[in-house]
């Protein structure tokens, strides 16, 4: 029985400290939210140094929830507000391995089952992914895909964890219930996952890493450690597996580093006809031509020699990530929403549209989220001022913030004498890019990017995501103005 084998791995564990309570019930499950815990559930509840007081933390997460066992992975002040509670601490370096053994339980794999490949970098995971998905299926693999945009089985939407790669036991009761219904697992590996442990014991065949730049500093706190983290990937790898890598930069760091586990191997964007360009616009952009480089690699590994006319032909399976470079397009208005939502992709994207549409002008509108990495803000701000010919700044997702304070933050990265304006709700400042792209000419190519937001379908604002949507207000816009949307 299940609750004999758990109660028997509580007994067992060798745990820092244990406070037991007889009176709680036999557990039954294992939980990650003490929002979906009842009577017989371990809760197992990871506290980071996020600000919180243990106090807050009572309040937030366990006052008022039921759950018959907790275990963390340190010592809380608020222990004695939960006379009715088993507690288990971990020892420092043991939380991964503890919830691991928990989840071979509850949620075991059959050895050999699934085939993983595993994703990361600041930019770019979420592209590659879906990419790698659609070579597959072509192919007749049946793939479980993970990571920003939910968990997608054969391509159809499964669900949405609002992680780009969810806690431990999420996934393992994801990869536990599809396991018999796929082949490959694909899926992105974050830097907060790899640090906490995310995808502990994930048996990785290979895996890709598309690039580094600053971000997540919030977390991290410095960018050795950000790198660092990323870099425990190549650990999760199986021998005779590999990392294939668009970045020479990562590659030569993670050689500086010594000997790596497996080989690393560096990928060059990849070269295509004309015709896929005219037949996937999106790959006339450097960036997803290395996303698609690295996606092609990982898809090999797994599909083995195939004809040459058939690795050439792998573009044509590609489709259209939501919310990555999604194009409308009325005469000479191409209007682009994007999830750029750092200095390097800001800058990496508005110099591709650059390159892509030389004889246009460029209108950006972004913003910057709250609550996450104040020092890129300006750096934001200044990679904007580089590329555009005209600039709206609005509000991304303020969470606790106010916006005005987040878009004061923005406007210190502008070069002095700037063009720019302020609009703080964002549906109204799309609908004065729009606005401004219908006062211009018809004669004058202009891209609009509006960027920042992507496939989120919300803004988090004080503890709420409210439902809004970049998409739709483009949409609406096209239709009040008589414009006509054409992908």
């Amino acid at each position: 029985m299940l609750t004999d084998a758990l109660t028997h791995l509580l007994a067992t564990t060798d745990f820092a400290w244990s406070r037991p309570a007889p009176e709680a019930p036999r557990p039954t499950n294992i939980q990650w939210r003490a929002d979906a815990c009842d009577d017989g559930s371990i809760l197992f509840f990871q506290r980071f140094d996020d600000g919180l007081t243990d106090s807050e933390i009572h309040r937030r997460y366990f006052a008022g929830r039921r759950f018959a066992t907790l275990v963390t992975n340190r010592p809380l002040d608020c222990f004695d507000r939960m006379p009715g509670v088993a507690l288990h601490v971990t020892r420092p370096d043991d939380w991964t391995e503890v919830v691991r053994r928990f989840c071979d339980v509850v949620y075991p794999l059959a050895p050999g089952a699934l085939r993983f490949i595993g994703v990361t970098g600041t930019n770019g995971k979420t592209t590659t992914v879906k990419y790698l998905e659609s070579i597959l299926a072509a192919h007749g693999r049946r793939v479980l895909s993970i990571g920003t945009l939910g968990v997608f089985l054969d391509g159809v939407r499964q669900i949405e964890t609002g992680f780009t790669s969810p806690p431990l036991i999420e996934l393992r009761r994801l990869l536990h219930a599809h396991q018999d219904q796929a082949d490959v697992v694909v899926m992105e590996a974050s830097s907060h996952a790899l640090d906490q442990g995310r995808v502990a014991g994930i048996p990785f065949q290979d895996a890709g890493w598309t690039n580094f730049t600053l971000d997540h500093l919030d977390y991290h706190r410095d960018e050795a450690s950000y790198f660092a983290a990323k870099a425990r990937l190549l650990d999760l790898i199986q021998p005779g597996g590999r990392l294939y890598c668009t970045s020479r930069a990562v590659a030569d760091r993670l050689a500086a580093r010594g000997p790596t586990p497996v080989p690393v191997e560096v990928l060059e964007p990849a070269r295509l006809p004309p015709e896929a360009i005219a037949a996937k616009p999106f790959l006339a952009l450097a960036h997803n031509r290395a996303n698609y480089a690295l996606a092609v690699a990982l898809a090999e590994r797994v599909l083995g020699a195939l004809p040459d006319d058939a690795t050439r032909q792998h573009w044509r399976h590609l489709q259209p990530v939501d919310g990555r470079f999604d194009c409308r397009v009325h005469g000479n208005r191409a209007i682009v929403i994007d999830f750029a939502h750092t200095p390097d992709a800001l800058d990496t994207i508005l110099g591709a549209i650059r390159d892509g549409f030389p004889d246009a002008r460029v209108v950006t509108l972004f913003g910057c989220g709250g609550d996450r990495d104040r020092f890129k803000r300006p750096l934001m701000g200044a990679a904007v001022a580089r590329h555009s010919d005209a600039i709206i700044v609005t509000s991304d997702n303020p969470r606790h913030e106010p916006p005005e304070r987040i878009i004061d933050d923005i406007l210190t990265g502008f070069p002095e004498g700037q063009d720019y304006s302020v609009v703080v709700d964002r549906a109204e400042a799309i609908a004065r890019l729009f606005d401004q792209l219908a006062a211009r000419p018809d004669y004058e190519p202009w891209v609009a990017l509006i960027a920042g937001k992507g496939h989120e379908r919300y803004i988090d604002r004080d503890g709420h995501k409210t439902p809004y949507s970049d998409q739709e207000q483009v949409e609406r816009n096209l239709q009040r103005l008589g414009w006509t949307s054409a992908s």
